[in-house]
Parts: C-alpha cells; sequence; structure tokens
C-alpha cells in the first residue's frame, strides 16, 4: 500500500511544492493551491483532475477512484483509495496533479530536467 510518506518522498522533488498540516490532514500544494490532500485516515488520496473527465476515470475502475466528497465537486479533484494503487502509479498521478497546479515554465523546466 501506497503511504503519505511514499508521496512525501516524491512531491519533495517537485519544484514549488510545500507540505502543510492543516485540520488534521496532511496537503501538498503550490502557493495557495492545494493538488494533494489526504484524509485524516491517511486511507484516501485526493488529488487535481480534470472535471470533465473524472466520472470516466470513476467509471472504468470504481474499486480504485472514488467522486470526491459534495464540496469537493466544484473543483478539478478526484480520489483514489491508496491500497488499490502502487507506487509507480502514485507518482503518475502526482506527477499530473502537479502539473496541472504549476505554472508552465516551471512544467516546461521539470519536463526537461527528467529527459525523454
Amino acid at each position: 500500500m501506497v503511504t503519505v510518506e511514499d508521496v512525501r518522498q516524491f512531491a519533495r522533488t517537485l519544484p514549488r511544492t510545500s507540505e502543510h498540516l492543516i485540520r488534521d490532514r496532511v496537503k501538498f500544494r503550490i502557493g495557495k493551491i492545494v493538488y494533494v490532500a489526504f484524509s485524516r485516515e491517511e486511507t484516501l488520496m485526493g488529488f487535481a483532475f480534470p472535471k470533465e473527465e473524472r466520472e470516466a476515470l470513476v467509471a472504468a475502475e470504481p474499486e480504485k477512484f472514488l467522486m470526491p466528497g459534495e464540496s469537493d465537486l466544484r473543483f478539478n479533484w478526484v480520489v483514489v483509495r491508496l491500497a488499490a494503487i502502487d507506487v509507480t502509479e502514485m507518482r503518475e498521478l502526482v506527477l499530473e496533479a502537479w502539473r496541472m497546479c504549476v505554472p508552465k515554465k516551471v512544467r516546461r523546466e521539470q519536463e526537461l530536467a527528467a529527459g525523454p
């Protein structure tokens, strides 16, 4: 199972990321924009994801993905069960969430540094 520590180690490598503890929940932000957040019990991870694609994602793998809570439906957000993913998939989800939220210039710099 993926843990908060796994995400923390990866997120720290992404430029402009900061970690915060808000109401007993670990969140990763770029400035004021949250791109990853954990449930209090750290079994679910919410992450930035295009609103227009999330219903298809949840429908395709309902054992893995969940729609966000009602208060988060207005945001580009979806939720994943940490027990249902491995570290490789977690990295892909976190990286794509980060890319959605970071300025384009920073995203391009990171892509160039990461290489092919």
